[in-house]
């Protein structure tokens, strides 16, 4: 996922545009939620790097550019594996666990050190060290907070999660904190959005979603009857 700013999508009269001036909760906005990575937080370094790095610390000399491109394809070979799941999108921490493990393994090429990679890497990215925040995330979830309503995170991550949003800014600022891997489902199932209405007792309508995919955050958040906020690059 990509870090960004907000943009409007044509026809798309749920998305907020706060760059106009428009006040951000918007009226009828009582919860906000936030995904996560590309949205309020990025890997630092990047993916490719961190996955470059890990596979020279076990002997395997893989470009940056290279592992971009083959993480790319592996992420959406999971995603559609997920999809066409019974039922779609249902998730778990052992799930999530494979998933990431497949993508690892997809990456360089199902050499016999991918494992111990795939392990390397799943430590990385549950240190708060490994994530930056993003200015315009941070100046959201400001504005959130101080309007009084009720924020929380939801994100296609796993357990980790849990641990580094007690750590590191804006993440640290909400107090419900949602992971796929807790809920059972990954977004766009429309499962995921009614456990956490279930979970904050709030109706679709009282609900803003702010996320940087236009299909798994904005599109999926609008089908459950929520408004949406779109973040993409600067």
């Amino acid at each position: 996922m990509q870090s960004g700013t907000p943009m409007t999508t044509a026809g798309d009269t749920a998305l907020v545009e706060t760059q106009s001036g428009a006040a951000f909760p918007p009226a009828g906005v009582s919860v906000v939620v936030f995904d996560v990575v590309g949205t309020l937080v990025e890997p630092s370094p990047s993916v490719a790097v961190a996955y470059q790095r890990a596979a020279l610390r076990h002997g395997l000399n893989v470009d940056a550019a290279v592992i971009e491109q083959r993480f790319k394809a592996a992420w959406r070979r999971q995603e559609m594996v997920d999809a066409a799941a019974v039922p779609a999108f249902a998730t778990s921490r052992g799930r999530e666990a494979e998933r990431w493990r497949a993508i690892v393994d997809d990456v360089f090429g199902g050499e016999p050190v991918s494992a111990t990679i795939f392990a390397d890497l799943w430590d990385h990215f549950g240190l708060v060290e490994a994530w930056r925040p993003l200015a315009h995330g941070r100046d959201l979830v400001r504005l959130a907070v101080d309007a009084g309503v009720t924020v929380a995170l939801a994100s296609n991550f796993d357990e980790r999660l849990l641990a580094i949003a007690e750590q590191l800014e804006p993440l640290s600022w909400v107090p419900h904190v949602f992971a796929s891997s807790e809920i059972g489902w990954r977004k766009p199932a429309p499962e995921f959005f009614r456990w956490i209405e279930r979970r904050l007792g709030c109706e679709p309508t009282e609900v803003l979603l702010v996320g940087d995919d236009p299909e798994l955050d904005v599109a999926a958040a609008r089908r459950a009857g929520w408004r949406s906020l779109g973040v993409a690059d600067r």
